[in-house]
């Protein structure tokens, strides 16, 4: 069985500058890449607002950047998805999809959070072509355009706030006959004189020839009273919420009520000595690229002292 220094799960911003950091401090990283390469980012067709990069770039184009300057510190990255994890006693014991088994060190957690979507066959066709589940990233392409925002929560009531400062018009689309998030929240979004809220509608699927050109909507589905039609739009943003991708570390990691791995005193470090969260798997605030690396550097540094620690 292989043992290693300092063992980082997960390729997006967060473990791909915890790699880099991890490497000059002379950890000996090793990265397992896991289910997607270069994370939720390698999604987001244009990127504008990540520092140092003021020509438009992808998500992907920024994490091939990102992994080739990992690949320069001569980290060994490795593309299996780990399966299963021990954290009951040091050092720590992993085992992966290739039947390999490991154990290291210190561990730096950086799995990420997935989306999560209605469940439809035209979320995937126009992924990065007018479906987006981060405002944030990708309002700035919709400025003066007519967009919806999926959900009911304060999530989606400050995506639909957000991009109310850069779309022509904003419909949110509530499936219940209510918002769920809170009171401020709601009226700011109803008194808004950019957003519509339709409630009692679900979406049930896009259409367009390139890109996103509407939605097929469905009013009080199920009733009597059930009524079909098209919205014209021009992009269309899930807020319905993320999932960390903390399941695997969950009986020995304390997470909140969502999932999102709780770290100590605004460090990358968990309930477990050694072990170290990063990105977006403990973060459900921000969830920006830029946060993510931050917190890899993080990361990367609180392993460098545990570790000598234990010389």
């Amino acid at each position: 069985m292989e043992h290693i220094r300092c063992l980082i799960i997960g390729s997006g911003p967060a473990g791909y500058t915890a790699a880099i950091y991890a490497s000059r401090a002379n950890l000996s990283p090793v990265l397992y890449e896991g289910i997607q390469p270069g994370g939720q980012l390698t999604i987001t067709d244009s990127i504008e607002n990540y520092p140092g990069f003021p020509e438009e770039l992808s998500g992907a184009e920024l994490m091939d950047k990102m992994r080739a300057q990992v690949e320069k510190f001569n980290v060994e990255i490795r593309p299996q998805i780990c399966v299963k994890a021990d954290l009951s006693a040091a050092p720590y014991h992993f085992w992966f999809d290739n039947q390999t088994e490991v154990t290291a060190d210190a561990v730096i957690i950086a799995t990420g959070a997935s989306a999560k979507f209605l469940g439809l066959d035209d979320e995937k066709k126009y992924m990065g072509q007018g479906v987006s589940a981060c405002a944030t990233c990708d309002g700035f392409f919709y400025r003066k355009r007519t967009v919806a925002v999926v959900g009911g929560g304060d999530t989606a009531c400050g995506e639909a706030l957000y991009l109310a400062g850069l779309a022509a018009k904003v419909y949110l689309i509530v499936r219940k006959p209510f918002l769920r998030a809170s009171k401020i929240m709601q009226e700011r979004v109803l008194q808004h004189e950019k957003i519509e809220v339709l409630f009692e509608t679900n979406t049930v699927g896009l259409y367009g020839d390139n890109g996103v050109e509407g939605a097929h909507l469905v009013h009080r589905k199920g009733e009597s009273d059930e009524r079909h039609y098209d919205l014209p739009i021009d992009g269309f943003f899930l807020a319905i919420g993320h999932r960390p991708n903390s399941d695997l570390f969950k009986p020995w990691l304390e997470t909140d009520e969502t999932g999102f791995i709780k770290t100590i005193d605004g460090t990358p470090r968990t309930n477990v000595q050694g072990v170290f969260a990063a990105g977006d798997v403990a973060d459900p605030v921000y969830r920006q690229a830029i946060v993510a690396a931050g917190s890899g550097c993080k990361a990367a540094m609180e392993a460098e002292k545990y570790l000598m620690s234990l010389t």
